[in-house]
């Protein structure tokens, strides 16, 4: 591949953009069939049988799916340099940050629907498939709009700002999996058993064909992951127009999302203030998208890539950083409370000696 690669650099006939697109033609089939063998994997060998994944289960795999990322990221810069390579790191962050939102209303939507922890990775995996497909057809959609509308980058910009105002904005209590419309629509059209049958999704009952509780559910996490698409897909495109590194990026923060969720879903309240950094990426994101269409000469952050990245990993730090003070406060205020209660119990049983 460099070979081909190569000539294009020496010629100075394109910038790195145009070379990334080049490369992404080149090396799509290959992300094809590394994503298919992963998720031929996960499914037939890692998780044969449903089972409750550890929290060192989950900690190994969330390392790994980052590393592969990871190592992807340096053969990006070894076929096409360093802007595409920045380009889909950054993209990679982005989605990776967002889909922590995801998590929260996945333990949401499984809570709700009382669905034991050992399916939850079955409803993740086919919920994650239908994702992939989902994504590359947005990628597919914003490119072909892109291309034709310039000047719909300004609206994905007003999508993403509108959006970061109301993550910033809402409340935890606002998410209702009940109120979910697919799922809704899907109970009255479709038979639905009364009982669960495990990890199935469709069953025979009373000689009727008929899907199960457990359908609804991930019905409802693909409706959910739609939405979040709408938001992550032009916040990559907000980054770089190279279709290749939006759905590359993508698709390997999505292949993670599954050991993230087990990993982080009985700690999310740990990260109290994370909301308000990913509220600050959209916005700083679809900004940064409204002022290089409307003002002339806003060219920064497309010439220095690097510092977009910067700014993002800025602002999710100090949501971190912010939440893990937040809690230590709140854990160290409790157990003041915690005391000051067992030294009233004590005075009031020498009281009463």
């Amino acid at each position: 591949m460099l070979e081909h690669i190569q000539p294009i650099f020496a010629a100075g006939v394109a910038d790195p953009e145009t070379v990334g697109v080049v490369v992404g033609y080149m090396a799509l089939d290959r992300v094809r069939v590394f994503v298919s063998t992963m998720l031929v994997l996960d499914l037939k060998v890692f998780h044969r049988k449903s089972h409750e994944p550890t929290l060192r289960e989950s900690a190994w795999l969330t390392a790994m799916w980052a590393g592969l990322a990871l190592v992807f990221n340096l053969l990006v810069w070894r076929w096409a340099g360093s802007v595409p390579a920045i380009n889909f790191l950054t993209g990679y962050l982005i989605e990776w940050s967002l889909s922590m939102d995801n998590v929260f209303v996945f333990a949401i939507i499984f809570k709700y629907f009382k669905v034991p922890l050992k399916y939850q990775y079955r409803v993740l995996f086919w919920g994650i498939l239908g994702a992939i497909f989902m994504r590359l057809a947005f990628v597919m959609a914003g490119k072909a709009l892109i291309d034709r509308f310039d000047w719909v980058l300004w609206i994905f910009g007003l999508v993403l700002v509108y959006t970061g105002i109301k993550m910033a904005l809402q409340n935890d209590s606002e998410v209702h999996p009940e109120k979910n419309i697919l799922m809704r629509l899907a109970r009255r059209i479709l038979p639905v058993t009364k009982e669960s049958y495990g990890s199935k999704f469709f069953v025979r009952e009373e000689n009727q064909f008929c899907c199960t509780p457990l359908f609804l559910v991930l019905l409802a996490i693909e409706s959910t992951d739609l939405l979040f698409a709408i938001d992550s897909v032009p916040a990559i495109f907000g980054v770089t127009k190279d279709p290749f590194i939006v759905f590359t990026s993508n698709i390997f923060a999505i292949l993670g999302l599954r050991a993230l969720y087990f990993l982080l879903a009985g700690v999310m309240d740990m990260f109290h203030y994370l909301n308000y950094g990913l509220a600050a990426v959209l916005s700083f994101v679809g900004l940064k998208m409204i002022a290089e269409y409307w003002v002339p000469g806003f060219t920064l952050f497309h010439h220095h890539p690097w510092a977009s990245l910067v700014v993002i990993i800025f602002l999710l730090s100090i949501s971190i950083i912010a939440s893990l003070i937040f809690q230590r406060r709140h854990a160290g205020h409790e157990v003041e409370l915690a005391t000051d209660s067992a030294g009233r119990i004590s005075d009031s049983s020498t009281n009463v000696k």
